[in-house]
């Protein structure tokens, strides 16, 4: 049975949960054998308390906006329930979850780590296939042909959104290659002459070219080979 994934990111007060800083978004999307679903957890919350500067300016929530919005402690049990035996995936996880434990310890609730299936840290992860390089979410969505082109101010569902795109780009070396090959049947009707005198052939389009080339960029060096295609079609 596949594992069930949770690509998650928050949005705070600050960077200091330790100083009291609080969370004050959460946004959740969800992974099924590789494919996104319809099913995402969102939430503001009310942290009780004023936004730093700083942070106002990297996601544009104000107290006043999130004023009538629920505690952390009103949400928590419907956003266990959702991440509950899952795999979660976070970028710069040490961040998120400090603050989102810190939450729980707050709520008298058990920390994540005893309620998840565990955790994958998509920073180190591109620091691992891309060392010495830029591995923001901005910078890993350019080095993906990733369009985040809408993405004006950090947001926690949409961050949550281009991060699932960027995981499964990074990750897809990791997808079978296998073909089935042992059905006679299948091979008989490969060998079926088709009259393709009428087809038109449609060349791709300078993004989809790109889109392309940034693929077998990531799978070259996810491999830490060359790919294939271009040891033939250099």
């Amino acid at each position: 049975m596949a594992v069930r994934q949770i690509v998650l990111d928050t949005e705070t007060t600050g960077l200091n949960a330790r100083l009291g800083d609080r969370v004050i978004e959460i946004g959740c999307i969800e992974i099924r054998n590789r494919r996104v679903t319809d099913r995402h957890f969102h939430a503001y919350l009310n942290p009780e308390r004023d936004i730093e500067e700083g942070a106002a300016k990297v996601h544009g929530l104000t107290r006043e906006f999130l004023a009538d919005k629920p505690r952390f402690a009103d949400v928590a049990g419907d956003f266990l329930d959702y991440v509950r035996e899952a795999e979660l995936i976070i970028h710069n996880a040490e961040f998120d979850l400090e603050f989102l434990n810190q939450e729980l310890a707050l709520a008298k609730l058990a920390p994540l780590g005893e309620q998840v299936a565990g955790v994958i840290d998509t920073l180190a992860l591109a620091r691992e296939l891309h060392p010495g390089k830029r591995n923001s979410l901005d910078a890993l969505c350019e080095r993906y042909a990733i369009d985040n082109a809408h993405r004006r101010l950090h947001g926690a569902l949409l961050d949550a959104e281009l991060l699932a795109e960027v995981y499964l780009a990074m990750t897809r070396g990791q997808e079978s290659l296998m073909m089935d090959l042992d059905a006679p049947e299948s091979r008989q009707e490969s060998d079926a002459k088709v009259d393709a005198s009428g087809l038109r052939v449609l060349r791709a389009k300078p993004e989809e070219v790109a889109a392309h080339e940034a693929y077998l960029e990531g799978l070259a060096e996810l491999s830490k080979g060359g790919a294939l295609w271009r040891r033939f079609n250099p």
